[in-house]
């Protein structure tokens, strides 16, 4: 069964390795569509490609941040490995340079071991230290995937308790319809009676159907009842469903607005806005859905 997720979560996960201890943290927040942004230090640069592909593969929306942190162990930097032949080399052409210019700063260690090939940390060791930073990404990935689908099933709980409402209003609004237009009728002839004037009889039938047409709401409850019926269809399908949401909640919005100016009574027009509440609390929570 699909899952409704939610675009708002974190993870984070850290291991100590022989080479230091490397940290992944993940952040998403909602957005229209999947950005992914890293900040890597530059040994593991090589990895975004691929961690990129990963975030792809298991997030459809949101806005992805990752921070990746290497802090090094004493260890690592004492097993250096100098390159003898590539230092001598570099020595040699330092001695030729200062035979030419006598008057040249002196060289100071710092620079000649920073100078490419004379130094290194030990073969193999960026390779090994980005492959446990690919095993700890794809962890804190799964990580924040259940995340997401935990928060998810929380705000689809809230959807569904407050769609339950909005169906509650539509099916006493329809139980009500026929005793309002009944009562809009009788006022209009009590009215008539009191002013106590002739009228014509066909005209005046004319008159009352024409206002019970304009007051008639059947059409509107019918289209928030498709809606309602929409709405959950999509909560029980799961999967990335945001943005249909979130045009349903327009949909539903705009019934609303169309039964609120048609309201002949107090409590059609009650009804009217407590829609339009239940709606708009649902259409914040469809705003983190993924």
């Amino acid at each position: 069964m699909a899952h409704i997720n939610s675009m708002t979560a974190f993870a984070r996960e850290s291991a100590v390795t022989d080479m230091g201890v490397i940290t992944v943290e993940l952040r998403t927040v909602n957005h229209r569509y999947l950005d992914c942004n890293f900040k890597l230090p530059e040994v593991v640069r090589p990895l975004e490609a691929k961690l990129r592909e990963q975030a792809s593969k298991a997030l459809t929306r949101g806005k992805l941040d990752c921070f990746i942190r290497v802090q090094a162990e004493n260890e690592r930097a004492a097993s250096l490995e100098i390159d003898q032949q590539q230092l001598t080399r570099v020595l040699e052409a330092v001695a030729a340079i200062d035979a030419q210019l006598p008057q040249a700063q002196a060289l100071n260690p710092l620079q000649v071991l920073q100078f490419p090939g004379v130094c290194s940390a030990g073969e193999g060791s960026d390779e090994a230290l980005q492959a446990e930073t690919a095993a700890l990404f794809k962890r804190a990935l799964a990580t924040i995937v259940d995340n997401r689908q935990r928060e998810g099933a929380k705000l689809a709980g809230m959807i569904r308790e407050r769609i339950d409402k909005v169906a509650d209003e539509v099916s006493q609004g329809r139980e009500h319809i026929p005793a309002l237009l009944q009562q809009q009728r009788e006022r209009v002839m009590a009215k008539i009676a009191e002013l106590d004037v002739e009228t014509d009889e066909g005209r005046l039938e004319q008159e009352l159907v024409y206002m019970a047409q304009k007051a008639d709401v059947d059409e509107e409850l019918d289209r928030l009842e498709a809606h309602v019926d929409e709405v959950k269809r999509i909560l029980a399908k799961g999967g990335p469903c945001g943005r249909r949401l979130d045009f349903l909640m327009q949909e539903l919005n705009r019934e609303a607005n169309t039964l609120s100016s048609k309201s002949t009574a107090s409590s059609t027009t009650r009804s009217a806005v407590e829609l339009k509440v239940l709606i708009e609390q649902m259409r914040e929570q469809i705003q983190n859905i993924e």
